[in-house]
């Protein structure tokens, strides 16, 4: 197949949950087919960045867009000037003339038999006429963030905000998905809840594509000793939480667990110490590591395993989100105990107390913590089972077939519907 890729940004580097499912999907397909990548980059991107993708697209293409860093003024004023505008602000700061162009100067050039929009984003600049079928590659359900993010927030001006954008993304997308020949979901979950809430958007049932995880570079400590920090070792009363700090889900589920369910922990076992990985922290998660006691802000790190293995216990506090969490079978895959919310384990195929242990509330939270720092026997039980699961289901490999597969199909019956279209035209001809 030759197949043109739309996202909003390149893939490296690899620090986000979206550019990781991404890239190995990527990587596995331009084994067999040939893709053309476009996507926006500031102006500074590396160069090494741009000449790295080219090792999962053939040929790769950009936009130059620069984004305003989020809290500057600049980021305010762009924020105020989409008050008013239809779209919800997470699309129409992406609205490009040049992103458009340059796609109709693709299909124009070259025969495509798909292509794939990645994510909601780029979808706002895919032009209205295509000669080839178009597929939407969903890692979340976007309303539903936005609802979430409604529902926490404790002022009335944060509800109305959020409330505003929740409604203006649940018409966007509704009217986008209806745009496309098929939908791709990360879960069973998502393409349920695309079918509840667009009935008649979907075209077709919601092809699942699940998330997968690298069990070759994810290993237990006794697996990879190489990188083995040999100052470190598993500490029974330390805990971790890895993600982009930038993302305002991760940002409320740090402000979440400091506030309502370290305090909890650290009230049994005073000892107790959270390491926040992850690039680009907020000013309000840097805060974290001045306000509460225990608490480390890493900001950026080259490699997310060295803190992981060192930690007893993996948290994943989210109350906001959609799609999967990458970083729970990330953990899994290095014989982690993961306690997470059911929000933030959503649409995993994973059981609570076999693979990760659920809870909702803070001292429900902190009570399954302090059992597993308690009692290694429950914990290396919980961490064996975790491990199993992602090794026998969840490799990238397997998963990247779901992928090529849904789009083999898509792209066959299109080819079909041009034949028998030459067909009919040829036999009224005939009958002329």
């Amino acid at each position: 197949m030759r197949i043109l890729w739309l996202k909003s940004d390149l893939l490296l580097p690899l620090d986000k949950g979206g550019k990781l499912r991404t890239w190995h999907l990527m990587r596995h397909l331009a084994r067999r087919h040939e893709i053309t990548y476009l996507a926006f980059a500031e102006p500074d991107t590396p160069a090494s960045d741009v000449d790295g993708m080219r090792e999962v697209a053939a040929r790769v293409e950009t936009i130059a867009r620069s984004e305003p860093a989020k809290g500057t003024l600049r980021f305010y004023a762009d924020a105020a000037m989409h008050v008013i505008d239809p779209l919800p602000y997470a699309v129409g700061k992406y609205r490009s003339r040049a992103f458009r162009q340059r796609v109709e100067a693709l299909v124009a050039e070259r025969p495509f038999d798909v292509i794939v929009c990645d994510f909601l984003f780029p979808a706002v600049n895919l032009p209205k006429r295509l000669p080839c079928p178009a597929v939407i590659f969903t890692h979340n359900v976007e309303s539903e963030i936005w609802r979430r993010h409604a529902e926490t927030k404790s002022r009335w001006l944060g509800r109305m905000l959020y409330g505003a954008q929740y409604r203006r993304m649940l018409r966007y997308e509704g009217r986008t998905l209806a745009r496309f020949d098929g939908v791709l979901a990360v879960s069973d979950v998502d393409g349920q809840t695309f079918t509840r809430l667009y009935p008649g958007a979907v075209k077709q049932p919601v092809h699942v594509v699940q998330t997968g995880v690298d069990t070759d570079y994810f290993t237990p400590q006794s697996r990879n000793p190489q990188s083995r920090n040999p100052q470190s070792a598993i500490r029974n009363t330390h805990l971790v939480f890895t993600g982009s700090m930038d993302w305002l889900p991760n940002e409320d589920a740090m402000q979440f667990f400091c506030r309502d369910v370290l305090p909890l922990v650290r009230a049994e076992a005073p000892d107790t110490t959270l390491t926040i990985v992850g690039r680009a922290p907020t000013p309000a998660v840097k805060r974290l590591a001045d306000d509460h006691a225990g608490v480390r802000v890493t900001g950026r790190v080259d490699d997310v395993r060295p803190f992981v293995r060192d930690a007893a216990v993996y948290v994943v506090p989210l109350r906001i989100g959609g799609g999967t969490r990458l970083k729970i079978f990330e953990a899994m895959a290095m014989g982690k105990a993961v306690v997470s919310t059911t929000v933030g384990a959503e649409g995993l195929p994973v059981v609570d107390g076999t693979h990760v242990v659920l809870a909702d509330d803070p001292r429900g939270f902190a009570d399954a913590i302090l059992r597993l720092m308690r009692d290694p026997a429950t914990r290396g039980a919980l961490e064996a089972s975790a491990r199993a699961l992602v090794l026998e289901r969840y490799d990238w490999s397997a998963v990247a077939g779901q992928l090529e597969d849904a789009l083999l199909r898509m792209a066959r019956a299109s080819a079909s519907e041009v034949r028998e279209g030459a067909r009919l035209r040829a036999s009224v001809g005939a009958g002329l």
